[in-house]
């Protein structure tokens, strides 16, 4: 017998939807919930996909510290920019529309941004640049998250993983997209490591000494605590650099929630006075029109270029090739499409759980036969 299966991203897309539909999430925002997850296993960013569906949102919905019902709030509008509230509901629905607002405005006055507070995870950040990409645009996100790195010479948890994420049209067969944590490794890396009973590499995780930490499950409960660490990029200190991706992740910091008079860092625990309670995010989004500039196909041509010359120069000896962002990513998704996504044993367990409680019953999975 194999301990690996796979299923079709079609299929796995499907009950999502039936899971989020059935624990109270209205129809058509349990698409939206269900197509941005999918999208970051199609990508295979496993980090963020089917993976996260019960921990960070079913149990979340469940535990009352998340909304079904998602209030979409314009508090402030002033023609390119607008300020949301999204009340607490799901962070996919609240950003998909903030995305869509900030496209509509760019194509009118040839930029966009719009920000939101009260909002919880949206999922991969790579999904809404990508929408401006679609668009013909240039597409930027960032949010804030739960305090998990410690500043240069910190060993306080105080920041998010903070990520700033980059899509920009090419001609190529995919699009430019930077889409990385502000930090070496991510809480949601951590928690995959932990669900398949692996370590953490050292050097990711520091304790309240400077110490590293290895072990996956441990240091999520330290995280939570605020007795574990993330090291920035970069690394601890500053011999490697670890201040400039200290210094990104206020950036972000700052452009998710000072723009808006949103919580902040240790506001963005999710525990008050010991009890679970919202997480309530901050994000930005911009999009930039292209054709404010020069044509689109020119605007390709040269990014393409750019990408093209950078996979074409020099190797280290040994390396195979040199790979530009957004390349792996097309690569996994055309490996995907074909073969289906891989669902490690901790994510079976979690989809029969949730299949169980909800009374899916038209859902059986090819490892139960």
């Amino acid at each position: 017998m194999t301990d690996e299966y796979r299923m079709k991203a079609d299929d796995l897309e499907s009950f999502m939807t039936d899971v989020f539909e059935g624990i109270g999430v209205p129809g058509d925002e349990a698409v939206v919930c269900a197509d941005i997850l999918i999208t970051a296993d199609k990508l295979g960013i496993d980090s963020h996909g089917i993976n996260r569906c019960k921990p960070i949102y079913y149990d979340r919905i469940k535990a009352g510290i998340l909304n079904v019902q998602t209030e979409f709030e314009v508090v402030r509008d002033c023609k390119a920019c607008a300020v949301v509230d999204g009340h607490n509901g799901m962070g996919h629905v609240i950003a998909k529309r903030c995305m869509e607002m900030t496209i509509e405005k760019a194509r009118e006055h040839g930029l966009g941004m719009v920000v939101a507070r009260n909002s919880t995870h949206y999922g991969i950040a790579g999904y809404y640049p990508l929408m401006a990409v679609d668009a013909g645009m240039i597409g930027i996100t960032g949010t804030n998250a739960r305090p998990s790195i410690a500043p240069t010479f910190g060993v306080e948890n105080m920041l998010g993983t903070n990520p700033m994420t980059f899509g920009m049209p090419t001609d190529e067969d995919f699009p430019f997209l930077l889409d990385c944590a502000t930090s070496v490794t991510q809480r949601g890396r951590i928690e995959y490591y932990d669900r398949e009973g692996k370590d953490t590499p050292a050097g990711l995780v520091i304790d309240r000494e400077g110490n590293s930490m290895t072990d996956s499950g441990e240091i999520l409960e330290a995280l939570v605590k605020g007795a574990a660490a993330l090291v920035p990029i970069g690394g601890a200190g500053e011999e490697t650099g670890g201040y400039k991706g200290y210094g990104y992740a206020v950036v972000v910091e700052m452009l998710s929630s000072a723009l808006q008079s949103g919580n902040f860092m240790k506001a963005l625990t999710g525990m008050v006075d010991g009890a679970k309670a919202p997480i309530e995010l901050g994000h930005f989004f911009i999009a930039i029109d292209v054709e404010a500039f020069l044509g689109l196909d020119e605007f390709k041509k040269n990014t393409g270029d750019i990408l093209r010359a950078l996979r074409a120069s020099t190797k280290v000896p040994g390396a195979e090739r040199i790979y530009t962002a957004g390349e792996k990513e097309h690569l996994a998704f055309l490996e995907r499409k074909e073969k289906g996504i891989l669902l490690p044993h901790g994510v079976r367990n979690d989809m029969e759980a949730m299949r169980d409680e909800l009374n899916l019953n038209k859902w059986s999975f090819p490892w139960e036969a």
